[in-house]
């Protein structure tokens, strides 16, 4: 055995050692080309989002950021190739809510773990959903949707942009909290959806603000209430549904951030998340970002880790609750 002191010693050499090599490491990278993942077809919110950041951060890091769209599986499979990527900082996942915290509480088995796979960088947009009705419904508010809902058990029905969407389990939480019946109808995309809504095919639909705004502002659709905890910079004069019904613990904020793999040393993480601050506080990337119904919300490694914890523990209860699998 070694004696104390040459334990203590080594021990002291190794922390030494981390210590003196983190500036290295923050200085010397990037090293060579960044790929950041995104789980989505190009054109989408996701899509548009790292387009908006990715010139401005490879500006800042002095490197070139390369977007691969993997589309597939709910972004599973972008958020495999990260998971399993070298922990060194140029393999980056622009995670989604969907991704990371929808998918945990929907399916049995991922070929990632949203915890222990990734090293949170920072949130970066908050993008607000809302309720719309169909004219034919006779609604004006949520109110009126929930007094009709519970004198038409399952009769109403709310338009998702799929099984597993952001919108299915908001749609789940306020039948959960109001304890009424609406039938889900996913559709493949907001598209789709939006488009079988202005058909009066379904009553209702959980969409995005962006997706919404040019039908509520000719009169085609009514805007009832957001889904997030304050509302929307876009629409103003809409309430959110925790204002719009008492149910005060409602809140389903749809949301993206970006991680890196597991074990990315702390002084990348920390450049970063620097970077991408500095990025999403400039007025010119929050006006495109607002122009696509997407809030700019920079946080902390810490806060977005804290955040990401909390929201699959709320969304498995709600899943759990609704009984919603998908397999």
């Amino acid at each position: 055995m070694k004696p104390a002191f040459q334990i203590l010693m080594s021990a002291f050499i190794g922390i030494a050692a981390g210590i003196a090599a983190s500036p290295i490491i923050a200085a010397e990278y990037p090293t060579k080309p960044i790929r950041l993942m995104v789980g989505f077809p190009a054109g989408g919110a996701v899509d548009v989002t790292a387009r908006t950041i990715a010139p401005q951060l490879s500006e800042s890091l002095k490197q070139q950021i390369i977007i691969d769209n993997r589309g597939g599986a709910h972004g599973s499979i972008a958020a495999e190739i990260v998971a399993r990527a070298a922990p060194d900082g140029h393999t980056l996942l622009l995670g989604t809510i969907s991704i990371l915290a929808i998918n945990p509480a929907l399916y049995r088995k991922l070929p990632y773990d949203s915890i222990s796979d990734f090293s949170p960088i920072s949130i970066l947009v908050s993008v607000s959903n809302i309720v719309v009705a169909h004219p034919s419904t006779g609604v004006s508010t949520m109110n009126d949707l929930i007094a009709l809902a519970r004198t038409k058990h399952g009769v109403l029905t709310y338009a998702t942009s799929g099984a597993g969407s952001p919108g299915h389990l908001a749609g789940e939480l306020l039948k959960t909290l109001a304890k009424i019946d609406m039938t889900h109808v996913p559709y493949k995309g907001g598209g789709p959806a939006m488009s079988d809504l202005l058909g009066g095919q379904v009553n209702t639909m959980f969409a995005t603000v962006s997706t919404a705004v040019p039908h509520l502002k000719s009169g085609k659709l009514k805007g009832l209430a957001v889904t997030s905890s304050r509302r929307a910079i876009a629409l103003p004069e809409v309430p959110t549904i925790a204002e719009a019904t008492g149910f005060r613990s409602y809140e389903a904020n749809n949301w993206y951030g970006m991680l890196a793999p597991a074990k990315t040393p702390t002084a990348i993480i920390d450049k970063l998340n620097t970077g991408l601050r500095a990025v999403l506080n400039q007025p010119e990337v929050r006006e495109k970002l607002l122009a696509q119904g997407l809030e700019a919300t920079p946080s902390t490694p810490v806060e977005f880790s804290s955040y990401l914890k909390n929201e699959i523990v709320k969304w498995t209860k709600v899943a759990k609750e609704a009984g919603a699998r998908v397999e």
